[in-house]
């Protein structure tokens, strides 16, 4: 018997972090990281209108919630991030203090 309501989900691999940032920008998202530790999809009114993608993605890819440092890892190193306390409003401004 099964529980409705309580689906298990597989896990993403490791090694798809990039494919999974690459279909979110793909998806009209502007993903990026905050510090080292989190990141964001994008903004309400994006994830408004990428809303169906978005559940592709989330269930071509699986759950992501233990991969958090190196999906961030990672778009730290596309330059996609902004530190808490930085004077840049987005992360593109990155590219100027470098």
């Amino acid at each position: 018997m099964t529980n409705v309501g309580t689906r298990s989900k597989r896990l993403m691999w490791r090694a798809r972090s990039p494919a999974f940032v690459d279909e979110v920008i793909k998806a009209g998202c502007d993903i990026c990281a905050i510090g080292h530790d989190c990141y964001v999809l994008a903004d309400l009114e994006e994830m408004a209108a990428a809303t169906d993608e978005l559940e592709r993605i989330d269930e071509a890819f699986g759950d992501r919630d233990f991969l958090i440092l190196e999906i961030v890892a990672y778009l730290r190193s596309l330059g996609r991030y902004l530190d808490p306390g930085s004077s840049a409003g987005h992360w593109m401004e990155n590219r100027k203090a470098h």
